[in-house]
């Protein structure tokens, strides 16, 4: 039972990082690996931040 638990707990963390819906999570583990000053984004920022840089590069959108 452990096994499929785990099994669905790494399918769906797979799904998570291809969706993109982890950004914000690496964004914190980056900021504070590389040890930036100031303030770290919070996540309505972060999530605000990253549609405004879509919209003025839309090169990476499929349609």
């Amino acid at each position: 039972m452990n096994a499929v638990l785990k099994g669905l707990r790494g399918f769906a963390g797979y799904l998570r990082a291809v969706m993109g819906a982890d950004a914000y999570q690496k964004y914190v583990e980056h900021f504070e690996a590389v040890g930036h000053s100031g303030p770290v984004m919070t996540e309505r920022e972060f999530w605000r931040d990253r549609m405004d840089r879509q919209d003025t590069n839309p090169q990476g959108r499929c349609c």
